[in-house]
This record gives structure tokens, C-alpha cells and sequence, in this order.
């Protein structure tokens, strides 16, 4: 092994993350492209990683490029209305074709035994069969979608016994009606109905578009869902990144905790996502957008009230009210039911593209659900809007959390030379830094 710390440190970093996620259940959806791009056998490695380490998963695949492939080998031009496919007869038996192609691509790379593949010697079942009850879209905007459908019911007692079972299910992008219909779907709307109707922990899309970017070109990592809905109607996404977009907010205001997207030109892209603090895609998660925000005059009673404590063991440099005060501007908080439980403040150093992060403070009685990462998360969109190109942390006992979290050690002569003036030797902080 070329470096034996290297890896023990890597172990103990995805080790939380492991212990979270086992027991969970995770919907897994792939466009048709993926497949045609060759990715399929290293996403069947990585998904069987993730039921090995005991993560109860659900594949979702599409096949937009397989239909296609089967309408052109009939002479039959595609039609689609909102980027969804109108279906005719001939439509809907080039679906079938090719649902039942991929169906068993996507078995034969979940049998694989290969013995020079992560998962040798595996044995992993795969279900697949009619879980899903659908009906027509019908005539929207005067446009008659004729078989094409929408997911009304997903078998979820069926598929929860499944997975109990040890065994993966697949969902296709065809569902039935009571009366025996066959009607055409989107990846996307029977992946989202999947998610819902499980109570699924997580939704990941692994789709062909690239990294999200906003307006100023800077990553959409992480959005809430009222975000996500803005960034919508600022109509500048691409069509596609949007689709993905608008199922994830429709995922997540049902109850799903957390939708991942991200790309699959990246290998191992679900890994990272999962198992790295700031992941390789974009997370849609549900929250009150007025719970996390930048701080105002009247934030600095309950900002001193929170921080107060920590200053009395120090932890916390002691700062009066009306340095709190003049400095309001560069704090954000979190805020709930008009009490404020967690506050981080941004200091930014222009000249080295520099900024610091202090007072970083989450309210003890609720520290264990992820809050200060909420705020990590913030403070480092806030530091990029700013054109900050790197974050430092000045501490004396939360080391380990920071570095957990992306941040490595450095030293004092790596600060910005006005906050070198000011270092308090005495104190002794440990100086830390995460690149942007």
C-alpha cells in the first residue's frame, strides 16, 4: 500500500457516513444515455457496493436513446411536447423493445462475478415486475400525449418485502392501468413517485448533464427547495439540467429527505456524492429558506444569548454587544420559530481572496442534526458569491470537526497579513483551511 495513513484516514472519514446510511432506502435513477455511454458496469459495481455496506436500493432506468434507436430502425420520427415523448402505438412498441432490453443489460451487470471487480464473488438479486399502476397524461396544452402516462401507484408494500428480502428491485419506464394498458413514462416522474411512495431517504438522479451553474457561473451545490424553485424560473438552465430540477423539488415537498444530481461522466460519481462532505452534484433538500439566512440588527440579542456560554469556557473569543453590533453584517443565522440556535460570521480579506469564518455556534441541545454543516455550507456559498477563493478557521477545540470536513492545517504565516497582526499568541488557535 503506497500510503497506509492515507487510507486509514480515508476510512475513518466515510466511516459516519456508512454507520448513517445503513438500513436506508435509496431510489437510484439513470437516463437510457448512461447505458449507452458504457457506464452501466461501473455503476452496477458501485450500487452493489452500496447494498453490501447494507443500503436497501431501488433502480429507476430510462430509455429515451433506446426508443429512439428502435423508432429509427422503423422509419418513425419521435415526437415530444415539453421534453415529454408523445407515445403512439408504434411509440409504445419500441418502449417495450427497449424496456426489455435494458432489463436485462442491467440484470446481466448485477450477475456479474467477475474476480477483478469490487464485488467478486457476490451474489445480488434483482426484481423487477409490474409495480407501478399508471394513467394517461391526456390532453395538455391541446396536445394529445396519447400513451404516454404518469405513475399513480408504486406497489410499496410489494417493494419494501423485497427489499427486507436482501434483494434490489428495478423499476422500468413503463407502468399498467387496472385494465391491462401498457402506457409509456418518465424515468424521472417513476423515480420521484418510487422515492415518495417508499418514504425513501434519498432520491439520486445519475444523469447526463453536467455540474449545475447559476447565474454568476459559480456551482449549485446545495438548494433548498423554494432556491431550486427560483433557479427554475429564472429560466436560464438548460432544458434538461431544469427537468431533473423540477422532479427533485416535487421530490423533496413530498417528504423526501434528501435529492442527489449528478453526473455520470464522472466515475464513481455516486460514491463521491455520498460519501464526501461537499459531493460532486447538486442536493435539493427541504427547509424554510427563512431559517437560514444572513443576520440583521435585531439578531444580536439572540446571537449574544447563544455564544454566551462558549465564551464563559473559551471557546469562543469574548465579544461585546457592540462590537456584535458594528459587525452584524458579516454574521448568518439560523433561525426557528423567531429563536435563533446557530450563528457563524464571515470576515473577509479582499487582497489574498481570503476569508474567515468565526463564531461558528450551534445552540448544544440541537448539535446532532446537522446544523453546523448547514452553516459550513452556507458561509462557503457566501465566501464564493464574494469571490473568496478560501476559507480559514482559527480554533482551540474543534479540530477534528474541521477537519472532517474539508479543512487541513496550516500555519499562521498562511493567514492574511493583517490577520497575522492580529493573531493572539496567547491563545495559541490552531489555524485551519479549506480551499473553495
Amino acid at each position: 500500500m503506497e500510503n497506509p495513513v492515507q487510507f486509514v484516514q480515508w476510512l475513518r472519514s466515510v466511516a459516519p457516513y456508512i454507520h448513517a446510511f445503513r438500513g436506508k432506502t435509496f431510489v437510484v435513477a439513470f437516463p437510457g444515455e448512461l447505458v449507452m455511454a458504457g457506464a452501466l458496469p461501473v455503476l452496477a459495481q458501485d450500487l452493489s457496493l452500496l447494498h453490501a455496506l447494507g443500503i436497501k436500493i431501488v433502480i429507476v432506468h430510462g430509455s429515451r436513446p433506446q426508443v429512439a434507436e428502435q423508432l429509427a430502425l422503423r422509419s418513425v420520427e419521435g415526437k415530444f411536447h415539453n421534453g415529454i415523448r408523445i407515445t403512439d402505438t408504434a411509440a409504445l412498441e419500441c418502449s417495450k423493445e427497449a424496456a426489455g432490453e435494458l432489463r436485462l443489460d442491467i440484470e446481466a451487470a448485477f450477475s456479474q462475478g467477475l474476480p477483478n471487480t469490487p464485488m467478486a464473488h457476490s451474489a445480488i438479486r434483482i426484481i423487477s415486475g409490474n409495480f407501478v399502476t399508471a394513467k394517461p397524461i391526456g390532453i395538455v396544452d391541446g396536445i394529445d400525449f396519447g400513451l404516454t402516462g404518469i405513475a399513480r401507484k408504486v406497489a410499496h408494500d410489494t417493494i419494501h418485502s423485497i427489499l427486507a428480502a436482501g434483494s434490489l428491485v428495478l423499476l422500468g419506464p413503463l407502468g399498467f392501468s387496472p385494465t391491462g394498458e401498457a402506457f409509456n413514462l418518465t424515468m424521472e416522474d417513476v423515480a420521484v413517485a418510487a422515492a415518495i411512495a417508499l418514504r425513501a431517504d434519498k432520491l439520486i438522479f445519475i444523469s447526463e448533464t453536467p455540474m449545475m451553474l447559476d447565474k454568476d457561473h459559480d456551482e449549485l451545490r446545495e438548494l433548498s427547495s423554494v432556491q431550486a424553485e427560483q433557479e427554475i424560473k429564472a429560466n436560464y438552465l438548460p432544458a434538461d439540467s431544469s427537468f431533473y430540477l423540477e422532479h427533485a423539488v416535487k421530490a423533496s415537498r413530498s417528504g423526501v429527505p434528501r435529492v442527489h444530481i449528478v453526473p455520470y461522466k464522472l466515475d464513481g460519481s455516486a460514491l463521491l456524492e455520498l460519501f464526501t462532505h461537499d459531493g460532486v452534484g447538486t442536493m435539493v433538500t427541504y427547509e424554510n429558506l427563512e431559517s437560514l439566512r444572513e443576520a440583521t440588527i435585531e439578531d444580536v440579542g439572540g446571537i449574544i444569548k447563544l455564544i454566551e456560554p462558549l465564551e464563559a469556557d473559551g471557546t469562543l473569543v469574548k465579544r461585546g454587544r457592540e462590537l456584535i453590533e458594528r459587525e452584524i453584517n458579516y454574521f448568518s443565522v439560523i433561525e426557528h420559530d423567531g429563536v435563533i440556535f446557530g450563528c457563524a460570521a464571515l470576515y473577509p480579506f479582499p487582497m489574498e481572496k481570503m476569508g474567515e469564518m468565526a463564531c461558528l455556534t450551534v445552540n448544544p441541545d440541537v448539535q446532532s442534526q446537522g446544523d453546523g454543516e448547514r452553516i459550513l455550507k452556507h458561509i462557503e456559498k457566501r465566501a464564493r458569491r464574494a469571490g473568496i477563493h478560501s476559507l480559514f478557521v482559527l480554533t482551540t477545540r474543534t479540530e477534528h470537526w474541521f477537519l472532517k470536513r474539508g479543512f487541513v492545517k496550516a500555519t499562521v504565516d498562511d493567514l492574511p497579513k493583517n490577520r497575522q497582526k492580529m493573531y493572539n499568541w496567547q491563545r495559541k488557535s490552531l489555524v485551519l483551511i479549506k480551499q473553495l
